[in-house]
Parts: structure tokens; sequence; C-alpha cells
């Protein structure tokens, strides 16, 4: 039950910010039924399990959400740094880097957090790499990338020392 209360409010809340409608009691009272009834296919489809509703990792992820942001930021200006130049020094390519979180959910964070960055974009998840493709010689900071799978991973490790 504890999974189905925590999705109804994270797609309550995603409803929410993606809508904007806060003074509307009708489009409210749609958005109230659209919620529950989604919440209610994924329970009744068995799809309530740790992949995705990762209950266990949620406090600590919104300490990552808030580090990531801050990269996405930072990446951002790099990309618009480019757009806007006269002469763009692009230099695509393809590299490798080490995925250091060992479940799916550390995985799939992992490689969205890549993508989520702008410039970068993982290609192809493998057992313990991922293949990436930046835009620049400055987006393709492996150790950067790397450190990003080590947050990942560190908030993975806690869970199984702590939670489990």
């Amino acid at each position: 039950m504890g999974r189905f209360i925590i999705l109804v409010l994270a797609l309550a809340a995603l409803w929410l910010l993606l809508s904007g409608y806060f003074d509307k009691a009708l489009l409210l009272g749609f958005g109230v039924v659209s919620v529950l009834f989604s919440a209610w296919l994924a329970k009744r489809a068995g799809v309530l399990d740790d992949d995705s509703v990762p209950m266990s990792l949620m406090p600590r992820i919104l300490g990552y959400w808030l580090w990531l942001g801050g990269e996405i930021g930072k990446a951002n200006l790099i990309v618009m740094r480019q757009a806007l130049s006269v002469e763009p020094k692009l230099s695509p390519k393809f590299f490798t880097v080490p995925c250091p979180p060992k479940s799916s959910v550390g995985k799939a964070t992992f490689a969205n957090s890549i993508t989520l960055t702008p410039g970068t974009v993982a290609v192809d998840l493998r057992e313990n790499e991922i293949l990436v493709h930046g835009l620049t010689e400055e987006l393709c900071d492996v150790a950067a990338i790397t450190d990003m799978g080590e947050r990942v991973a560190k908030a993975e490790r806690i869970k199984a020392g702590g939670a489990s």
C-alpha cells in the first residue's frame, strides 16, 4: 500500500507541475481522477515493485537530483556557448565509461542522467559500461561522468547496507 500512496503523490505532483492548474475545480477533478486511475492500473498490472517505485532510494535520490540539476546547468552553458559561437568547436565522438551501479534502477538512473545532461547521450547500456556520445571535447569528460555513476552507486550501497 505504501508504494501505491507514493505513486499517487508523485503522479499528483507531476500533474500539478506540468498542468499549472491550481484554481479550476473541474480540471483539478479530472487530474485527481486520472492520477487515481493511472495508479490503479499500475497496481492491477502488478508493476508496483522496487524497480518502478524505489522507495528505499527516495530520501537519498533527492540530493542527487539537486546535484544533477547543477551539472545540467553547467552543461547547458557549454552547449549554449557552442551554439552561439561563430565558429563552434564541435568534436563529436563515442566513448565508454564504467557503470558502477549494480541494480537495474541504478543503471537506468545513471544512463538517464547522462542523457539528461545536454551534449551527451547514453547510446548503449552494457553490463559494466555505457557507450556515450559527446558533442565536444569538454563534454567528453570520462572522469566527470564516472563521478556521476559513483554518486548513483553510493546511493545504492547505502540502500543495500541500511534498508535491506
